[in-house]
């Protein structure tokens, strides 16, 4: 099942993207992210196309858990040596973006940077877990996800990551979630990212230091997982700050973020202004 959301003249809608790639509006307004609920709700008969649709983040986190260096070649792109447990930290959630809008460079940025990852959408809550195998049975689904960055924030002005990880914009979600039950394996999703059109990540899940069941069971013994809330894994290599020399987001630059069975984002950058 591939949930998503739309901005309609009622406001958001859920809705679900049939196998024709057709768009089936669910009935009233969009609700807190309930997958019980969701399956639950009949889709109406009128199919609208994707392409035409006003794409809306896919759902609204409680939280976002942000898992770092967990793929060994990104680790070593950077010069660091790959983590002995996850490295967490937090994105806010009014980061979050659509698929399709615009990431905006913020006031003073030297280095935007992006991250295709794959997110991890909490289904049950989720506290203390016991092993592995629970852990997945609080997993409801999966979601594209990019850990836009600015590393001269991150990195050179002192403190935690989270001042180059919270700026506006930097986590766009979607276009959809991809419930549990049609993901075999987590470990096994191919994922990437152009700028302008040129390839610069290209890796696999298979390559995670900490998979996904660890994850989950991991970050729960730390703090209360709730449904609705997501977990972005981690990027494989090919981040601007590991290329030769360094490359980073201009205004004008478009980004296209993809994973196997998690559809693509299309996001143009632009320059905050005195709104933003």
């Amino acid at each position: 099942m591939r949930l998503l959301r739309i901005r309609s003249d009622d406001g958001l809608r859920d809705a679900v993207l049939d196998d024709d790639g057709r768009v089936r509006l669910l009935p009233g307004a969009a609700e807190p992210f309930d997958l019980d609920r969701l399956r639950e709700r009949t889709p109406g008969d009128e199919a609208l196309g994707f392409e035409a649709v006003r794409l809306a983040p896919p759902l609204s986190p409680g939280k976002i858990v942000c898992v770092g260096l967990n793929y060994a070649d990104h680790a070593a792109e950077g010069g660091q040596e790959a983590p002995a447990e996850p490295i967490l930290f937090m994105k806010a959630p009014d980061t979050v973006v659509g698929a399709r809008d615009d990431v905006i460079i913020p006031r003073g940025s030297e280095k935007t940077d992006w991250e295709v990852e794959l997110g991890v959408v909490i289904g049950r809550k989720a506290a203390y877990l016991a092993d592995e195998a629970e852990a997945m049975a609080h997993v409801a689904g999966y979601v594209l996800a990019n850990d836009v960055s600015e590393r001269h924030f991150q990195l050179e002005r002192g403190g935690q990551w989270d001042k180059g990880k919270n700026s506006a914009t930097f986590c766009p979600l979607g276009p959809w979630i991809l419930t549990a039950d049609e993901v075999p394996d987590p470990q096994a999703i191919k994922l990437g990212l152009d700028v302008n059109g040129e390839a610069l990540q290209d890796g696999s899940t298979a390559n995670m230091i900490f998979g996904v069941a660890h994850l989950v069971h991991y970050i729960s013994q730390f703090m209360t997982l709730y449904p609705g809330d997501v977990i972005s894994t981690g990027t494989p290599a090919g981040v601007g700050a590991g290329q030769k020399p360094p490359r980073f987001l201009r205004e004008g630059d478009v980004l296209r973020v993809w994973a196997d069975g998690l559809g693509e984002q299309h996001n143009r950058l632009r320059g905050a202004n005195d709104r933003t």
